[in-house]
């Protein structure tokens, strides 16, 4: 029997994993933005080193987990596993920037909402049982999403008003079953949605259904509203996913106000800096957590904050082909109390 089961897709949560050490890293154009200070590190040199834009972005990752397992006064043999994925055809960033720490890993897909779904799985192995440290990281580069997914830079490509620019960051979080946290004391998986949007350039508007989706059925499962909350984060809807998601709700007579806010909206200035409708990418979500929304928590701004992050399930393959884009978010309730 289900025990842990609320409603029909939230889980709660028996022994709610604490956040023993999280750190983000970004690039230079992140740097720029308003959430500089909440960054661990930032890296001028887009190519960190690097002789590729692959390469830096592994090097993202090596950098973020890094100081995470430091902050938490953790070694690698500490980890018992870390959950992880990226952008990258075969989730090769991630899998290069920890290749040489020897933890077990389980590589995971969910777009630009993997970081959500990498942190859920964590929670649940970790308050399952099945372990006592678990790590969960997430990554994206502009520059090597662009040469994947669009065009490389050197083309020169020119993007809508309604494309997001991906972030160049790695947010890294460790999982303990011991701790006085934040904790992870409910995850809410979402289903796959997809409204019938083809076009590449706008995934806010393919996204934001699934956000939708998500939400509600998590206020359903627990029979509460907006109001639960503090903070309701997604990522990365940027401008125009964020307006259709308020207007979804609006519909159906509730009002986000205040309490809602957009990792992708965050993390960029859009009146000074050209990003376009905001922010995207693995990295987005994953870095705006690790810093801005864990350090809130930890400083008292917040209480409690539903982070979901929100993913487009597309690839150069079907969107040559003229495929829709199906999308997914996946719901993390965090509390500063258990």
């Amino acid at each position: 029997m289900a025990t842990k089961l609320l409603g029909k897709q939230t889980f709660a949560l028996q022994t709610p994993p604490s956040f023993a050490g999280h750190a983000c890293v970004a690039g230079r154009t992140e740097g720029d933005g308003p959430l500089r200070d909440s960054f661990d590190r930032i890296f001028p040199d887009p190519f960190m080193g690097e002789k590729s834009w692959e390469k830096a972005e592994s090097a993202l990752v090596t950098a973020a987990v890094t100081l995470a397992l430091s902050k938490a006064s953790l070694s690698p043999g500490n980890i018992n596993c870390v959950f992880c994925g990226d952008l990258l055809n075969q989730c090769t960033a991630t899998s290069f920037g920890i290749r040489g720490m020897g933890i077990p890993m389980f590589g995971v897909y969910g777009a630009c909402s993997t970081m959500a779904e990498s942190l859920a799985l964590a929670a649940l192995s970790v308050d399952g049982g099945f372990a006592d440290n678990a790590l969960a990281v997430t990554s994206s580069h502009f520059c090597s999403a662009e040469r994947q997914f669009r065009t490389p830079l050197e083309y020169g490509g020119q993007r809508p008003p309604s494309a997001q620019r991906t972030v160049t960051a790695s947010g890294a979080a460790i999982l303990s079953a011991q701790g006085p946290g934040p904790y992870v004391t409910h995850v809410t998986p979402g289903r796959i949605v997809d409204n019938g949007i083809t076009d590449a350039n706008n995934m806010g508007a393919a996204m934001a259904p699934a956000a939708y989706d998500t939400l509600k059925a998590h206020f359903e499962d627990l029979g509460a509203g907006p109001e639960a909350y503090d903070l309701i984060v997604t990522g990365d809807l940027g401008a125009v996913g964020s307006e259709i998601l308020r207007d979804f709700f609006a519909a159906d007579g509730v009002d986000l106000g205040s309490r809602h806010a957009d990792c992708g909206l965050l993390i960029f200035d859009r009146k000074k800096q050209d990003v376009h409708s905001g922010g995207s990418g693995c990295g987005c979500a994953a870095s705006v957590l690790c810093g801005h929304l864990l350090n809130g928590i930890r400083a008292g701004r917040w209480r409690k904050i539903l982070f979901t992050a929100t993913g487009a399930l597309l690839s150069p393959t079907t969107t040559m082909q003229g495929e829709t884009v199906p999308s997914i978010a996946c719901a993390v309730a965090i509390s500063s109390t258990r």
